[in-house]
């Protein structure tokens, strides 16, 4: 290949994920658009984990001059991020594929789907189950004389940070099956590692969620659990083939 094609290949490929960024981007900003209107709305459901167990003439605050129109805003913004994520994955995906083999592409799009899902799942778990505890636990032993009344700001930072830890670690089994399969560690090395991935979990469990013991547990137990699940997946899957690696680049 000569040198003025390379440079028109690299161009048009540039060009390519341009046009999916854009894409990309215009679908989460439209989507964005449709739910502004009900901006209020969204992150008064995502306050109501918090709201239901606050003591009764209590509410929640606005420490910024700004933060009763931006922190809204930017949970709309997510909001509508997750709602037009299939669009994201999609135009991502239509940008690698053509370099993927047939049995790469066989592999990636069932783990792509599965590690989205796990993910909404992991958020859906902090949001119905772990929020309602650690939350009626502060609650619960808020001193006398003290009013808990939490910054919006603040709390929109919590509720983030949790749903990307409970997300990230619903990732586990999708993790183990990559590994696996790419040979990178074997099944029998992750079933041997089992004492030590279980005192990783409550390590994990202990900092990234609230400082008490339910939290801890809530955490900790489905990441044992998804490990578990992660090595009987990776069972069924095992190591690729060389030769049937060979054999479908052929194809």
């Amino acid at each position: 290949m000569s040198e003025t094609a390379g440079q028109d290949t690299f161009m048009s490929h540039l060009f390519e994920l341009r046009t999916r960024l854009m894409r990309a981007i215009i679908t989460v900003l439209v989507v964005f658009a449709c739910l502004f209107p009900w901006a209020k709305d969204i992150y008064a459901l995502l306050a109501a984990p918090l709201l239901e167990v606050l003591p009764e003439g209590a509410s929640m605050i606005a420490t910024d001059v700004t933060g009763t129109f931006l922190v809204p805003l930017k949970v709309t913004l997510m909001g509508a991020f997750l709602v037009a994520l299939p669009v994201v994955l999609y135009q991502m995906w239509a940008f690698v594929a053509p370099g993927l083999y047939q049995h790469e592409k066989r592999l990636i799009v069932p783990l792509l789907a599965s590690s989205v899902v796990l993910f909404f799942v992991g958020m859906a778990f902090a949001y119905f189950v772990v929020f309602p505890v650690a939350f009626g636990f502060f609650a619960g032993y808020t001193p006398a004389g003290v009013q808990m009344m939490t910054d919006i700001d603040k709390y929109l930072s919590f509720v983030m940070g949790m749903f990307i830890a409970f997300g990230i670690t619903f990732e586990v089994p999708v993790v183990l099956i990559v590994l696996v399969r790419l040979g990178v560690v074997s099944l029998e090395k992750l079933k041997e590692a089992r004492p030590y991935t279980t005192v990783g979990a409550f390590i994990v469990a202990a900092v990234v969620t609230p400082p008490d013991v339910v939290s801890q547990l809530l955490l900790a137990v489905p990441l044992v659990l998804l490990y578990e699940l992660g090595l009987l997946l990776a069972r069924f899957v095992g190591k690729a083939a060389p030769a049937a690696d060979a054999g479908a680049e052929t194809d």
